[in-house]
Parts: C-alpha cells; structure tokens; sequence
C-alpha cells in the first residue's frame, strides 16, 4: 500500500487542480461515451469498419473513465489506499487509452481514406471480419506492451514502497521509454498522409457530389483525429521522451486524459448517419 503524502501549499494547490480535472473528465466522459456506445450498438449492426472501431474506440475511453475515481482520490487526499496491484492496473488503463486510442483514430482515418479514395478497390479489404481482426491485433498488441512495463513498475513498488503511485517513469536507458512516442509518431504519420491524400482526392471531385456525400465530414473527421495527436497524446509522448520535460509530466499526463471526453465528437458530428436506424444506415454503407 502506498501512503506517499503530497505536502507543500504550491503542491496541494496543483493537485487539487489535477483531481479537478480528473473529475471533470469523469463527469463529462463517462456519459457522452456510455451515450455513444449504447447508439453504436443499438443503431448499427456492426457491419461498418467505421462503426467497429468507434465501438472499440468507446470502450478504450470507458475503461480509462473508470480509473478516474481513483486519481481524483489520490490527488485530492495525498494517498494511495489500495495495493500495489491496483495501482499497476490504474496506470496501465491509462496508459492503454492513449495507444488503443491512438490505433482506432488511426484505423478510422484509414478506412475513411479507403473509402474516399479507393471505393470500388477497397470493398473487399473493408469487410466485417477485417474490421473486427484488426480490433483484436489493436487489444492484443496493446496487451503485449503492457508485459514488460507491469514488470518494471511491480518492481519499482516493490523497491520505493512510499513512493507515489502514479511517480513512475522507464529509466533513461529503458527501450521502455521509446515505445509509446514511437507508437503515436507513427500513428500521426499514418493520420498526416490520410488526411493529404482524402483533401487532394475531394479537391479533384469538388463538384461530384456522388462520390462523397458530405464532403464537410468527410474531412472534418480527419481534422479532428489530427488534433486529437498533437494535443493530447503528443505532448504526454514527448514528455515520456525527454527527461527535461520530466517536470511537466504530470499535467501533460492530465490533458491527454481529456481526449476520451472529446472522442465521442467523432461520432456525432463526423459520422454520417450515427443518428439513424440500422436500415438506414445499411443504406448508406452500400452507397460507398
């Protein structure tokens, strides 16, 4: 059990900040992504790659939600109350929101490309059983990440039993450290030649409109997975990465946390039809 204790005025102002945010980012996340995920399976049947991913997208952003509680405790109280294996699973939660979310963004802005770019050619690649096989490479990969760093961080408990629980970080020489911004650096280079290839295909088809039927959203979603990098899981990435902004990890930390509340925007606003009824919906797809 850990009972590191936060002390200092300068110190319990900040997490008093922090614990604010985390219960924020609760309030606001956790029904705005329960909202999503409850019309993603009661509207749409699963047969979209797009909707496939949102769902597993939602998912991600739940699990990370109901860590929040424990964070909000931690920073408001100054302690840790529960073991050292509850507080690896909390930060492996966290830390898994950031990858997995990182991969499904990526995913959708993959098959939007497919879609927009290559409709007729990628209708054999956009299947069912594609969409649902990469949802479980993303976990399994997700998972295999997590090994190496519930090791090191049960050994980092075990060694600093006082020490804070969400104080650890790889050490310098760790391969550790590397693999998170290496992840989302080339998950933003995936978004970054999808976002330029979906903008010069609509440049070249502006006044066909049955190509793509909202040409708005279709770009929309792109600019939005775009920001969602390089403000939330960039900054935290580099912050991993480079030992001199060490210091300011922990609010980057706080506002990576953030971008579960602004996912389910993906959904409502870039989404075309994730108001409508499945038959509708099917309708649509099969317009692609």
């Amino acid at each position: 059990m850990c009972n590191f204790t936060l002390s200092g005025n300068g110190t319990e102002r900040k997490n008093l900040a922090y614990a604010s945010v985390y219960g924020s980012v609760m309030a606001v996340g956790f029904p705005l992504n329960a909202v999503a995920l409850l019309v993603l399976l009661r509207r749409h049947n699963l047969k979209s790659p797009s909707v496939i991913f949102m769902v597993n997208l939602a998912v991600s952003d739940l699990l990370l939600v109901i860590t929040l509680p424990l964070r909000v405790y931690f920073y408001a109280t100054g302690t840790w109350p529960l073991s050292n294996a509850a507080c690896t699973s909390v930060t492996m939660l966290f830390r898994d929101n950031i990858r997995s979310s990182s991969f499904f963004i990526t995913l959708i802005s993959v098959d939007r490309l497919l879609a927009v770019v290559y409709p007729l050619r990628s209708r054999s690649l956009r299947t069912f059983s594609n969409a649902w096989k990469a949802a479980g490479a993303v976990w399994l990969c997700v998972l295999v990440m997590n090994i190496p760093e519930i090791i090191s961080f049960t050994s980092f408990l075990n060694s600093y039993p006082q020490s804070s629980c969400f104080e650890f970080d790889c050490p310098p020489e760790s391969v550790l450290r590397y693999a998170q911004p290496v992840l989302i650096f080339t998950m933003l280079a995936v978004n970054i030649v999808c976002t330029a290839l979906v903008s010069l295909t609509l440049s070249r088809h502006l006044n066909d409109s049955a190509r793509v039927n909202n040409k708005v959203n279709a770009m929309l979603i792109f600019v939005m997975n775009l920001i969602m990098f390089t403000v939330f899981f960039l900054p935290v990435s580099l912050g991993i990465l480079i030992q001199t902004w060490r210091p300011y990890l922990t609010p980057l930390i706080c506002l990576a946390c953030v971008n579960c509340c602004l996912d389910p925007l993906l959904y409502y606003f870039s989404f075309d039809g994730f108001w409508r009824k499945k038959d509708d919906v099917n309708s649509s797809l099969g317009r692609e």
